[in-house]
């Protein structure tokens, strides 16, 4: 049985996530470069006599959401890495999904039912997902209780837990 990443699709949603990942570290690198940029325009303001109102709380704001920026990109790309190689291997199951709960839900499968607890707490994937509730999804295992989920037209893939 061919592995799930044979599939267009799923070849397309994991570059689209990895892109968005690299877009994730390119813009904590910005950010990090900015505030070290402002950090050094703020000293020779102070050597000058002058001052940069709020400069050094921009600066701690760039350098907090550049490095918060840098692991989530980090954080993104280690997961690509981890549904590629689990995804060369395992076989998309195609299943009917049920929504259980904001992030609860049970794929109904031929192999019987996989309930599922949806891996990201951001609102807008949350509710993608409760969108797809008594739709035909696909899904894969991608390692000890972990999962992908997937539909036809949903562009992305979504991680899942067994709880």
């Amino acid at each position: 049985m061919p592995g799930a990443l044979d599939d267009p699709q799923t070849r397309a949603a994991l570059a689209a996530t990895r892109a968005g990942a690299v877009r994730w570290l390119a813009g904590g690198a910005v950010a990090l470069v900015l505030a070290v940029l402002l950090a050094v325009a703020t000293v020779q303001a102070a050597q000058d006599g002058s001052r940069l109102p709020f400069a050094g709380l921009a600066v701690v704001a760039l350098v907090l959401g550049g490095v918060a920026a840098l692991v989530a990109g980090a954080g993104s790309l280690l997961r690509v890495a981890r549904w590629s190689r689990a995804l060369t291997a395992a076989p998309w199951r195609l299943g009917t999904l049920r929504i259980a709960g904001p992030a609860t839900m049970r794929v109904a499968t031929l192999d019987g039912d996989v309930d599922l607890r949806l891996q990201s707490t951001t609102i807008w994937r949350t509710r993608a997902v409760q969108r797809l509730d008594g739709q035909d999804v696909r899904v894969a295992e991608a390692g000890h209780d972990r999962w992908v989920l997937t539909a036809d037209g949903a562009g992305t893939l979504y991680g899942a837990r067994r709880p």
